[in-house]
């Protein structure tokens, strides 16, 4: 059975005239591929772990090659590199400092030399700091802002400039970019609420050629820097509509999804992921 250009499997399908019920139903169409992403080349900042790793998997798994870019983790950065070639797909592991403009830039024509085009950018990449406002210091907020605002803009730019027609960028930004229930969240909050704005924009100015622009707002995740089982996370969880950590794998479905044929007229939103935080 074919429904537009996907093929089901493994469907028990009823035919009412002969009471016969099949499985497997296939199609012919050797144009139809469930892998949506084939030919397609993406970059993933800040991809060596976590919500990044999972996300440079899930498009590798549908069809796509993935450049990911790490800042001091090699090891865990050739670990996704591996993971990714050893079910089939194809992906390369590049150092580049966030908020390091030149290396932000080199990145790019990195992916592009190693795979021949750009399609897909997602700016994962992100860091935070907590402190009061009267005790935040000036080297951590410049940190911040280097990273989850300057990095992005940077990136974003330096993509669109290679980037084919009808290519992809997903920002990862957060649903405390208009709710901060913490103390000493304030410069993060700031940082992530810069990206609902520059996502509008940037969807505009990139319109024109059929690149969508979008901004997934992820709630609690369960990470190695946010997981579960903590008495923190014990004080969220109540919270949370579904009364759970989303998982790493969650984000990268909807990232997948936004970066897919299937969103091509997605542009210019901020999309939360939060299990009903903000419910």
């Amino acid at each position: 059975m074919v429904l537009g250009r996907f093929q089901l499997r493994g469907y028990l399908c009823f035919n009412a005239k002969t009471g016969e019920t099949r499985k497997n139903i296939m199609s012919t169409n050797t144009n139809i591929t469930t892998k949506k992403l084939t030919g397609k080349v993406a970059l993933v900042t800040g991809g060596s772990r976590s919500i990044g790793a999972a996300i440079a998997k899930r498009l590798a798994a549908d069809g796509a090659s993935v450049a990911i870019t790490y800042t001091s983790s090699p090891d865990k950065a050739d670990a996704v590199v591996k993971d990714i070639e050893a079910a089939g797909g194809k992906a390369i592991a590049i150092q580049a400092d966030a908020a390091n403009e030149e290396a932000v830039r080199l990145s790019v024509a990195k992916t592009v030399g190693a795979f021949g085009r750009l399609d897909i950018l997602v700016n994962n990449a992100g860091v935070a700091a907590m402190a009061p406002i009267t005790e935040f210091a000036m080297a951590d907020f410049e940190k911040v802002i280097g990273v989850n605002v300057r990095g992005v803009f940077i990136a974003t730019q330096e993509a669109a400039r290679h980037m084919r027609d009808h290519g992809r960028i997903i920002h990862i930004g957060s649903t405390n970019s208009d709710r901060m229930p913490f103390l000493g969240g304030s410069v993060y909050a700031m940082s992530k609420s810069a990206l609902e704005g520059f996502t509008k924009g940037a969807a505009r100015d990139l319109g024109a050629r059929g690149i969508t622009v979008n901004n997934v707002q992820p709630g609690p995740i369960d990470t190695d820097m946010n997981p579960a089982d903590t008495d923190f996370a014990k004080t969220l969880i109540p919270l949370l509509a579904l009364q759970r950590y989303g998982h790493t794998e969650e984000i990268a479905n909807f990232v997948a999804f936004l970066a897919s044929p299937e969103a091509s007229y997605i542009t210019g939103a901020s999309l939360l992921a939060d299990g009903g935080f903000a419910a």
